[in-house]
């Protein structure tokens, strides 16, 4: 269970924005929304493969400067 302890000269709106920059760096929210539904395995391969798409046309692009 993932949490942040409230100090004691700390308020809870401060606590918050930790506990969210924490989320945020271990990647919690965006696993959680990647497991939020089903992804079939077609969909699946079919969004891994645009990302490699883009990644290697970002690399293309280096490449020419």
């Amino acid at each position: 269970m993932t949490g942040v302890r409230v100090r004691d000269d700390e308020s809870f709106e401060k606590a918050l924005r930790r506990f969210n920059k924490f989320c945020e760096k271990t990647g919690l929210l965006s696993d959680m929304k990647k497991h939020s539904r089903f992804e079939k395995p077609s969909d699946r391969r079919k969004r891994k493969l645009n990302a490699a798409k883009r990644r290697n046309r970002r690399v293309v692009r280096m490449r020419e400067y």
